[in-house]
């Protein structure tokens, strides 16, 4: 039951499904139990993913046989997961692409990442990832929609286990006072990290046995380097993460994954 409280906690705070009420008050609300809620957050994905995947799978068969019936479906299914998440993760991406590319000196871009404003760098960021997502999406859809679709779950829960490696193994040196990230950034434990791990082992065997050996292969080598280069560029810049480094790195490991899944249902096709 206090795994099930945990989960909710991450519902609540990482998408817009509502958790009211009585559920809310069941729930409940520490700085603990938001740090626990972190195992789960690959765990949203299965639900953002699911949404997604259904969106897409809606909207491609009301369109077919349209040869633009994989780009609209891929335009529809992005907005339907950003307003799922309330463009949670989005809203990072676009920080940290102002911060880090606003200003070389470390402070003054951990400042500019604070600002509510949206930045050349942030407004360029987060068009060139919708665009991203969107052509990728429909590649895989112009594929099969079974593609496209199994893409769309995965990505969405492999894309929310990296950022907790950054929890892991970099420093958080957001505003500790105001950051409503600092308890997900404290002491995530080697189990948390297992737990996160678990959530992903039943899509990745779903996906195994519905798509190509070298799609999946190439979505997770394309989101894990994805992940590892983000913990590299903040390393280098930021000596740590904040709450905003952790959405743009679920963004660009998500199109990474997307990336990686075309190419390999591509070749195998050929």
């Amino acid at each position: 039951m206090q795994a099930l409280r945990h989960y909710l906690l991450a519902l609540q705070f990482f998408t817009r499904i509502p958790v009211t009420g009585r559920l809310a008050a069941w729930v409940g609300f520490s700085p603990d139990m938001l740090r626990a809620s972190a195992a789960h957050f690959p765990g949203i994905g299965w639900i953002v993913g699911a949404a997604g995947a259904g969106s897409y799978a809606a909207a491609h068969a009301a369109l077919a046989p349209s040869p633009f019936a994989p780009l609209a479906a891929a335009v529809l299914c992005c907005a339907a997961t950003a307003w799922m998440t309330g463009g949670f993760h989005e809203d990072g991406l676009a920080d940290v692409a102002d911060g880090l590319g606003g200003s070389a000196e470390r402070e003054r871009a951990l400042d500019i990442m604070k600002d509510s404003r949206l930045g050349a760098y942030g407004a360029l960021a987060l068009v060139l990832a919708l665009l991203a997502k969107i052509s990728l999406l429909a590649v895989l859809g112009s594929h099969s929609l079974a593609a496209a679709a199994a893409a769309l779950a995965l990505a969405h829960v492999v894309s929310r286990f990296w950022p907790l490696c950054l929890v892991r193994t970099l420093a958080h040196v957001g505003d500790t006072a105001r950051s409503k990230s600092k308890p997900l950034a404290e002491r995530i434990t080697a189990r948390a990290l297992a737990a996160a791990g678990l959530w992903c082992v039943a899509p990745l065997a779903l996906y195994a046995g519905l798509q190509p050996p070298g799609a999946l292969a190439l979505g997770l080598l394309g989101s894990a380097l994805a992940a590892l280069w983000m913990a590299r560029w903040f390393a280098r810049r930021l000596q740590g993460f904040t709450g905003d480094c952790l959405g743009a790195t679920q963004q660009v490991c998500e199109i990474a994954f997307y990336l990686g899944a075309a190419i390999g249902v591509l070749r195998s096709a050929a």
